[in-house]
């Protein structure tokens, strides 16, 4: 039986936020990612041409070699257009009740941003299937994530911001389901200076970070 979108979200284990500033060095970061086995992409609505973006890397790949969601996301008509697209989940780093009904009456994965305890249990309850901690590391990062689930141990949490491979593992035991991760992944200095190579060997090194982690 072929994996639902939850169980490869939570067996990666990574959820790298690409802000690419063309569709070209997308394609390029995407590439070299999947390279190092990371087979998850969140394509933001800051990226110049995003949709196109989105419906090329669906035409290029197979959803199971790589599954494909959208990011800053607010407003349901993004929403729309990013699952027609191809998005298999939608992320926003704030709570928009009608971004996440759009996104559920599609039948797809709804991770909404929160921060405040008050604003992680009303993004659940609204029906989100995780809800991503934004600005994680600012607010105290690990320890932060543990306080939050200590009343609220339901809850399916994605922490993003500041994620590093340095923290990764803090993350981890703490509760976190999977990572968001930015720049310290999503390098598009590499990409530009024509060594991509340092995305695979990073993407790498999170995986098994994360394995590592898991396992203690």
């Amino acid at each position: 039986m072929s994996e639902t979108t939850q169980q490869i979200i939570e067996r990666v284990g990574l959820i790298p936020v690409l802000r690419a500033k063309s569709v070209a060095q997308g394609r390029a970061v995407v590439d070299a990612m999947i390279a190092g086995g990371v087979t998850i992409v969140e394509v933001t609505m800051t990226v110049p041409g995003a949709i196109d973006l989105l419906k090329e890397l669906r035409n290029e790949y197979s959803p199971k070699d790589l599954l494909l969601g959208s990011g800053t996301v607010t407003t349901g008509d993004q929403a729309q257009a990013t699952i027609d697209a191809g998005a298999e989940f939608v992320v926003s780093p704030s709570l928009h009740p009608e971004v996440i009904h759009k996104t559920k009456s599609n039948k797809k994965i709804s991770c909404p941003g929160a921060l405040t305890p008050t604003e992680a249990i009303t993004a659940w309850n609204a029906g989100a299937d995780y809800v991503k901690i934004f600005p994680c590391s600012a607010v105290g990062g690990a320890s932060y994530l543990k306080s939050l689930l200590a009343p609220f141990p339901q809850l399916k949490i994605i922490p993003t911001g500041g994620v590093t491979l340095q923290t990764a593992e803090g993350f981890i035991k703490a509760g976190a389901r999977a990572l968001g991760v930015g720049s310290d992944l999503v390098n598009l200095a590499a990409i530009d200076s024509g060594h991509p190579e340092t995305i695979t060997e990073t993407a790498r090194a999170y995986l098994k970070v994360i394995a590592d982690a898991r396992k203690s």
